[in-house]
């Protein structure tokens, strides 16, 4: 099962969210470590590790001095995205998105960069999808084949070459391929997951859009029914 992550990395995760959504722009100069400590009913330590976090995601500056204190920054999109995930992944761990509706809408964005995946995806793209079908096929742990999860997921929508979907997708895919993989596991079947990823790579490079919708639309069917299989174990106990 998945470790609780650090308050620090949940406080300066739910910072990045506010910075992302536009409550805090680009200038603002964040609350004092002392009114972020209070806010967060946390100590100043772990409010510094917070503001680490951000500033190593380049969401963040600090200046010395009687003016200083801690700023937003401009976001790039590399900065842009990361937030994107972080606020994605607060929403889904908060439940504020039931896991249904998440898929549902996750699958049905990976769908729409079928077309544009077929058209555009180069010869890269499909060592990479390769790669990580060998990955997830060796005897791993469930963070590892976790992360190789992740990875095929994201060549498969980079593939499209389209950065505004790349974007969209960041959010559903890096913050609900871990959820999903940690609801699913008990009851996940690896090989029959590989036998759907080898499936995709091979229909990308036959260029059927088509067959990798139908793929993903079974793999969509496949994790809900495991969830709702884990919730049942779950409730049985």
């Amino acid at each position: 099962m998945a470790q609780r992550q650090p308050l620090s990395t949940s406080i300066s995760d739910r910072i990045a969210a506010r910075i992302a959504a536009g409550d805090l722009m680009a200038g603002d100069r964040l609350p004092s470590e002392t009114d972020l400590a209070e806010q967060f009913d946390c100590s100043r330590a772990t409010v510094r590790e917070a503001l680490k976090r951000l500033a190593a995601r380049n969401l963040i500056r600090t200046a010395r001095g009687a003016a200083g204190g801690a700023f937003v920054n401009d976001l790039t999109y590399a900065a842009a995205l990361d937030a994107h995930v972080a606020t994605s992944t607060l929403l889904l761990s908060m439940n504020a998105v039931d896991f249904q509706t998440a898929a549902e809408a996750r699958f049905a964005l990976e769908r729409a960069c079928a077309n544009l995946a077929v058209a555009n995806h180069e010869a890269t793209d499909l060592k990479t999808l390769k790669a990580a079908i060998r990955r997830l096929s060796e005897p791993i742990t469930d963070e590892e084949f976790c992360a190789a999860d992740v990875a095929f997921h994201r060549t498969l929508v980079d593939a499209a070459r389209n950065p505004v979907l790349s974007y969209q997708l960041a959010g559903a895919v890096e913050a609900m391929q871990p959820l999903m993989n940690m609801l699913t596991y008990a009851e996940r079947d690896r090989e029959t997951i590989l036998t759907l990823y080898r499936r995709v790579a091979n229909a990308l490079k036959a260029r059927d859009a088509g067959e990798i919708r139908q793929i993903l639309s079974e793999l969509e069917a496949l994790m809900l029914a495991l969830f709702k299989a884990g919730q049942s174990r779950r409730n049985a106990r």
